[in-house]
């Protein structure tokens, strides 16, 4: 016979597993309506204007080991998303031209092409969520885990950008993940935290190029600190473990090109470039004395990050408060962009969550503010770019604001009527988001009217070409009218079955006029204006929040 103790304690061991398994039932359930949400968002987008680059070169490389054309982006997102279309049914027909390109064929169809390639990316997401909710958990409590990760379920950026199958969701996966596991070696240094550190730096090189000054900080922290302090004689420093880190990461990177090596040689003052299955050589004049032959494993990383410097330093047409510029370079592009792009709710949580965490209102774990030198180089590297071309070039700094977020709820929760208002917050939320479902990739802030958004950003911030769908089924409804088409976007519109003639920059004519976004701003365009004489016209609908249909008298 069992104790009365005993009989106690067997009472509560299944009271004590169900209230372990509800711990996990809130986080789950966000995280399904995360998944819902960016399912919608995946029904009801065409694709964008970098998507079939990004896969068509990912199916060139496993198909055929190349890694040539476009060789603007490693390949880590690029491999992942072309994965589920290995089977030689799916191609993507793309025509080079002198500036970007176009697509005139994907077989079988673009829109199940869609659904397998940014499943991926969705998977990515998901990872980040658990990622966020874990870290807050640590950092803070469960019930400010949750609060972030109900703002989460609930971010547009979030959504939209790890519902398409580009490179910016794994670009923030690995920036979060890299300042994460840093604060985890911190705390306990071993070879096993060490190794795992380098494979997630060597994704981290493997995701975007912007990223390796992320990789640079990664190594120089991780070289000084110590246990909870900094190593400031070099001789006291992790020279062993950092040697193995960057090891571990050149060893994932070079994994991520294949093992390609390329071979360079200077002769007779000409630099030759030759990197493996690439049909070009590149041969310039140097004015470099030496003679070498060198080769250097996965020399195409290389010369596509000497390539976007290169870009960077000539700049990029963009938008920025009617204004267009054929180079970009605000300093303000970036903090205004946040400030409208971002959720009203998640800028002011966030910033009630700094402000908690520098009063010591609420107490942080060890490490904590090391998480935040990575959102703040990269904020800082992304006001001096000339790369003003959407907010999802800032995108890795959104978990790290949903981190001050946990903090804002674990200080709420404390406060008198603080649940109340945290249970508002999230509804309040979702509701600002909810109106533009589902085409969160042009979320703008509750004090912009969402008809002329165009007249303040452009580009991915409001239009990338994903209306096409919408499109199609505005043009099924009203059968029998003639229409006129200014499309921003790499489809042609035959491809979904669209039957328009496109309007040239400087046509005038009549009938039912669809107009982009990021045409209308003119952004791209020799004249910004060519378009805008549409404005003078009635505007019958904004599809997808991106095509305005105006109708068009003679």
């Amino acid at each position: 016979m069992l104790t009365s103790e005993a009989q106690d304690s067997s009472k509560t061991k299944p009271s004590l597993g169900l209230r372990g398994a509800m711990r996990y039932f809130v986080p789950i359930g966000l995280l399904v309506i995360y998944v819902a949400q960016c399912a919608w968002f995946i029904r009801t987008q065409s694709l964008t204007y970098d998507e079939p680059v990004h896969i068509a070169e990912g199916l060139n490389a496993w198909r055929n080991g190349r890694l040539e054309q476009y060789n603007d982006h490693p390949p880590l997102a690029r491999l992942l998303v072309s994965l589920p279309l290995l089977d030689s049914k799916w191609n993507i027909d793309l025509e080079q031209l002198p500036e970007g390109f176009r697509v005139h064929q994907i077989t079988p169809d673009p829109v199940s092409l869609a659904w397998r390639a940014r499943s991926i990316n969705v998977v990515l997401g998901v990872l980040l969520g658990i990622l966020l909710w874990l870290e807050a958990r640590k950092q803070f409590s469960s019930a400010a885990a949750n609060f972030a990760l109900a703002l989460f379920a609930f971010s547009p950026s979030l959504i939209a950008h790890f519902s398409l199958a580009t490179t910016d969701g794994a670009a923030t996966l690995t920036i979060f993940a890299t300042a994460v596991q840093l604060r985890r070696w911190c705390r306990e240094p071993s070879w096993r935290n060490t190794l795992l550190l380098g494979a997630i730096l060597g994704l981290l090189l493997l995701a975007k190029f912007s990223t390796a000054p992320m990789f640079a900080l990664a190594i120089a922290l991780l070289l000084v600190l110590g246990t909870g302090q900094i190593r400031w004689l070099p001789w006291k420093w992790n020279w062993r473990k950092t040697s193995v880190a960057i090891v571990v990461a050149c060893l994932v990177l070079w994994a991520g090109y294949f093992f390609h090596v390329s071979h360079l040689s200077i002769r007779d003052h000409v630099l030759t470039v030759a990197h493996p299955h690439w049909n070009a050589i590149m041969v310039k004049p140097t004015h470099d004395r030496l003679n070498i032959s060198l080769w250097i494993p996965a020399g195409e990383y290389i010369a596509g990050f000497r390539d976007l410097v290169f870009h960077n330093a000539h700049g990029q047409p963009a938008f920025f408060l009617g204004q267009a510029s054929r180079t970009g370079g605000w300093k303000l592009y970036y903090p205004v962009t946040i400030l409208l792009k971002w959720p009203l709710v998640v800028l002011l949580v966030a910033a009630l969550g700094l402000f908690a965490c520098l009063k010591r209102k609420v107490p942080t774990a060890p490490g904590f503010w090391l998480l935040f030198t990575f959102p703040a180089l990269y904020f800082a590297l992304a006001i001096f770019a000339h790369f003003n071309i959407g907010e999802r070039h800032v995108l890795p700094l959104y978990p790290f604001a949903l981190l001050f977020a946990a903090a804002a709820g674990e200080y709420l929760r404390h406060i008198r009527w603080g649940v109340v208002l945290i249970c508002a917050l999230v509804v309040v939320n979702a509701a600002d988001i909810l109106r533009y479902a589902p085409g969160y990739l042009s979320y703008m802030s509750i004090v912009v009217r969402p008809d002329s958004s165009y007249r303040f950003l452009s580009d991915s911030n409001v239009d990338w070409g994903q209306g096409l769908l919408a499109l199609r089924k505005y043009q099924e409804d009203h059968p029998g009218q003639h229409f006129v088409l200014a499309y921003f976007g790499s489809v042609d519109p035959q491809v979904y079955g669209i039957q328009v003639r496109p309007l040239a920059e400087d046509e005038r004519t009549s009938g039912t006029v669809v107009v982009s976004a990021t045409q209308l701003s003119g952004q791209y365009l020799r004249d910004p204006a060519a378009y805008r004489w549409v404005l003078h016209h009635k505007l019958n609908a904004v599809l997808d929040h991106s095509l305005y249909v105006f109708d068009v008298d003679h």
